[in-house]
């Protein structure tokens, strides 16, 4: 079981936000599940967090999460189920990095890790999220 890893969980961890332990434990368990994740595009968005590249790296690693590239399937859906988005009204309130990331764990792994603000489940209804368990 893949699971791909959204910044927003992991800006979670790293600022230590209000429910950030669930997110914590929750990633543990799905590393023994299979491996952890992350895109491209996760990666640039964490990049103002750390020092410098070996040290986001570091972080990662500690996390057990991988790096994995983006295929031409991958980009292909994101800009598509933008193009919809787009046609149907949407702003530019979610831009194409939040497709990417989506499409990712759609093409290349079996979940995402993320905080759903609505888009998610919306655009990408077939997508698997995986979230901790409400208290």
């Amino acid at each position: 079981m893949i699971t791909a890893v959204d910044s927003s969980v992991l800006w979670s961890l790293i600022k230590q936000e209000a429910g950030w332990r669930p997110w914590q434990d929750m990633l543990q368990q799905a590393s023994t599940e299979g491996p952890l994740l992350i895109c491209p595009i996760v990666f640039a968005e964490l990049a103002p967090s750390a020092q410098n590249e070996a040290a986001l790296t570091g972080f990662l690693s500690r996390l057990q999460i991988g790096y994995d590239s983006l295929s031409p399937a991958t980009a292909f859906l994101a800009g598509d189920t933008f193009r919809q988005y787009r046609l149907a009204g949407g702003p530019r309130q979610h831009l194409v990095p939040d497709f990417l990331i989506a499409a990712h764990a759609m093409i290349q792994a079996n979940r995402l890790a993320a905080v759903d603000r609505g888009y998610l489940r919306k655009w990408f209804p077939n997508l698997v999220l995986l979230q901790p368990m409400k208290g």
